[in-house]
């Protein structure tokens, strides 16, 4: 009778530490996004002292050092022309104005024509804001480097402008978009360009990500 109950015994350690084995992988995401995440710095935001967008360099500048740089076309067509499908360049331009498009919005899912003079429906996302880097790192890179960080192609989304205004300089403690069939690759492309210009991120805004990463296939 002993030796039955040291197998039952037995048996039900093991069910027991499986169970704890796949709670533990639930709660503990083990994507790339959140391996790249597990390597950021998590510290509070410095003051934002001195902070104005124009540090970051003219908007759209074509004079930066990333992908798209120095093409002779700047940043906003640039990233237009690569989110949008079915696109007409004006003639004249060096195949550089973008007249007109169309593209699926990830931050609301919804289909969105962008049409040259009514251009105010597209903005162009800082994915990381401005604001937020600079609270977050920023402050201490050079001119180069916070002009290269605007218009980083890997740091820009055309997107509906009326969800990128109501983002402001929000990070994802405060803000993920309504769309949350894009919240997965939202937060691994936040992720990705704060490891890459070695950004750091709050605890509030790393549990967040956290969270949506634990929903990620």
């Amino acid at each position: 009778m002993k030796k039955v109950f040291s197998v039952l015994g037995t048996l039900l350690l093991g069910i027991l530490t499986l169970v704890l084995i796949d709670l533990e992988l639930i709660d503990t995401p083990s994507t790339p996004a959140s391996e790249q995440l597990a390597t950021l710095e998590v510290k509070g935001r410095a003051p934002m002292t001195g902070y104005d967008r124009d540090l970051f360099g003219s908007a759209w500048t074509d004079n930066v050092r990333v992908a798209g740089g120095n093409n002779g076309c700047d940043t906003r067509n640039d990233i237009l022309q690569r989110d949008l499908a079915d696109v007409a360049i004006r003639p004249g331009t060096r195949d550089c104005l973008v007249e007109s498009g169309i593209f699926e919005d990830p931050f609301s899912g919804e289909t969105i024509n962008f049409v040259r003079g009514r251009g105010a429906l597209v903005d162009i996302d800082h994915v990381v804001p401005l604001a937020d880097a600079w609270a977050k790192g920023a402050q201490s890179w050079d001119e180069q480097t916070r002009r290269d960080f605007a218009n980083d192609p890997l740091n820009l989304l055309a997107v509906d402008a009326g969800l990128n205004r109501q983002k402001g300089a929000a990070d994802a403690a405060t803000w993920l978009p309504p769309n949350q069939d894009y919240r997965c690759d939202y937060i691994a492309r936040q992720i990705e360009v704060k490891v890459t210009y070695g950004l750091w991120v709050t605890r509030a805004e790393h549990d967040a990500m956290t969270k949506v990463l634990t929903r990620c296939p």
